[in-house]
């Protein structure tokens, strides 16, 4: 397979996978992340040729409507999971390991990881933290788990962290990078970045030999992922490093309220929408 085909040509007969991934890292080529949820807009993102696909714990706030990540389980997640799996077929998809879901032990983690991986067919999981959580890697990952590590902002962690703030400005960088050769060394297949300041990330991608996948942590990262509802303009007030490329919510809005405006005058249903 030539390298202008591994990620976004389409490889033919199967997904991609975290080796692609790598092999990208060495080329120099970027790649985006999304979140999915579904399998009807897991298979939009799919078709378009998006190489991997986050099942987030964000579905607590966008899917669910908390006001952050930690009320969601694992019991939620997994059909999301299964859904996205379904939806696609060429995308890796990520399962997001939830809150009290993995921190207690490595024995813990591999117990929800299996069942992310046997119930809905994930192709790899997602834990936050760094040092604290090297068991947990090492024990998925000996256990034929593929981890994709997160750094930073960690949501879970909110709670600790203050609130959502930037993360790694002075000494705490030094611990960052450390954190992330960490993970590298304990078999995390690619580390989320989320927002750290720019230079920051740009040095932790140049000491690893994995890839790097930023939110709000400028250019320098080997891949940038969004929230999909943050992406096409659903999020009421998205963060300062979202970009919204489409407004869905308003396209939304004109849609409904033309359908109940047809309802109402006696428009819809029409001739053409009858069965005779």
């Amino acid at each position: 397979m030539s390298s202008s085909t591994t990620l976004y040509g389409g490889a033919s007969g199967r997904r991609v996978t975290v080796r692609d991934l790598t092999a990208a890292k060495e080329r120099g080529e970027r790649w985006a992340m999304v979140t999915a949820y579904d399998a009807m807009t897991a298979g939009v993102f799919d078709r378009a040729g998006i190489p991997v696909l986050l099942v987030g714990d964000s579905a607590a706030m966008v899917v669910y409507g908390y006001d952050s990540t930690l009320p969601v389980t694992v019991d939620d997640l997994l059909p999301l999971t299964a859904a996205v799996v379904r939806g696609s077929s060429r995308a890796l998809v990520v399962a997001d390991l939830p809150f009290g879901s993995y921190q207690s032990s490595p024995q813990q983690a591999l117990e929800s990881a299996a069942r992310f991986m046997k119930e809905a067919g994930a192709h790899a999981v997602k834990l936050e933290g760094g040092r604290r959580v090297l068991p947990q890697v090492e024990a998925l990952v000996s256990a034929g788990v593929p981890v994709m590590a997160h750094l930073g902002l960690t949501p879970q962690s909110v709670n600790v962290l203050g609130g959502y703030r930037v993360q790694g400005r002075g000494q705490s960088g030094d611990e960052l990078t450390s954190d992330a050769k960490d993970l590298e060394r304990a078999g995390a297949f690619s580390v989320v970045l989320e927002c750290v300041p720019a230079d920051l990330a740009q040095r932790v991608t140049t000491s690893l030999a994995i890839p790097t996948i930023g939110i709000g942590a400028g250019a320098a990262t080997d891949a940038q992922v969004l929230v999909w509802q943050d992406l096409m303009g659903l999020t009421p007030r998205p963060a300062r490093f979202v970009k919204r490329y489409a407004d869905l919510a308003g396209e939304m809005d004109r849609a409904v309220r033309a359908f109940a405006a047809d309802v109402t005058s006696g428009a819809f249903p029409a001739p053409e929408h009858t069965y005779s």
